[in-house]
């Protein structure tokens, strides 16, 4: 089982994250990931909304960093670490749209791109973007059929008599579905490469993917629900990893606890020792 991290700084999820994340910006960003990096942990990620409506700002926080501008710097900052968009939300964009930006960034990072993708679930967004909602899980089942044939493609046959160049140097980019729904995990097990589900026990997860037949190679991106602290209390984070091993997880997403950047940094070094 490989170890992701969920990024700090980039999203502030009321509730899950630290007071030193609200001053911090990219330089801390990079430092994080060059750390990862270096520890040989899988991916790093960086989620999606273009503005959060002012009424919900309090349930699902305000601060989202754009993950196009954020994964290229710290593509310009490491070397293997993978990029992921955890979670792009495809009613926002054109799939063609998808294929050439993240199929750049796939170009200037080397071929470490892993296109996170949802469905989306904020009304107001949708409107505020002229995108329709009522009917986004469908737009998104067709939106991924046409990102995989374009993303990798200079010529996709998608859109004949159109050039997409420069497009992504993996042959076949991951695409991870992201949600908490069996309907999600059905979506990824047919159209893509992985699930990264979120707010879900182990028991959950565990129920869910026993119900259904997972292709060869199919990435379970399972997070814990709740932080982990692996230098105050590494039994616990054991047991954690055990739990989302037998539950079924190809990969650990995990969000760790801490007080500051130097502790973030420590953390990391402690859970690679404990998940490595």
């Amino acid at each position: 089982m490989r170890v992701g991290i969920v990024t700090p700084v980039l999203t502030l999820l009321p509730g899950a994250h630290g007071r030193w994340e609200r001053d911090a910006g990219i330089e801390e960003v990079a430092r994080i990931a060059e750390t990862a990096d270096r520890l040989g942990y899988d991916h790093m990620t960086c989620s999606e909304h273009v503005a959060v409506p002012a009424s919900v700002a309090l349930a699902r926080g305000a601060t989202y960093w754009d993950p196009l501008a954020t994964l290229g710097f710290v593509a310009a900052r490491t070397s293997r670490l993978r990029l992921a968009t955890g979670v792009l939300v495809l009613g926002y964009h054109h799939p063609l749209e998808i294929a050439k930006r993240y199929g750049t960034l796939d170009r200037v990072s080397g071929g470490r791109l892993i296109l996170g993708v949802g469905v989306g679930s904020l009304e107001e967004e949708f409107a505020l973007l002229g995108a329709p909602f009522a009917d986004r899980g469908a737009r998104a089942d067709f939106a991924l059929g046409l990102i995989r044939s374009s993303m990798s493609s200079r010529e996709p046959a998608a859109y004949p008599s159109f050039i997409v160049d420069p497009c992504a140097v993996q042959e076949r980019v991951p695409i991870w579905v992201g949600g908490r729904t069996r309907r999600s995990l059905r979506r990824a097990v047919e159209l893509a490469d992985g699930w990264m589900p979120f707010g879900l026990s182990a028991g959950a997860l565990a129920d869910m993917l026993a119900r259904v037949d997972l292709p060869a190679g199919f990435e379970a991106v399972l997070a814990a629900d709740r932080a982990l602290d692996p230098m105050a209390d590494r039994p616990r984070v054991e047991d954690t990893v055990g739990e989302l091993a037998a539950a079924g997880a190809t990969i650990l997403s995990a969000r760790i606890f801490a007080r500051s950047l130097d502790h973030y940094l420590e953390q990391l070094e402690s859970l690679a020792s404990v998940a490595p």
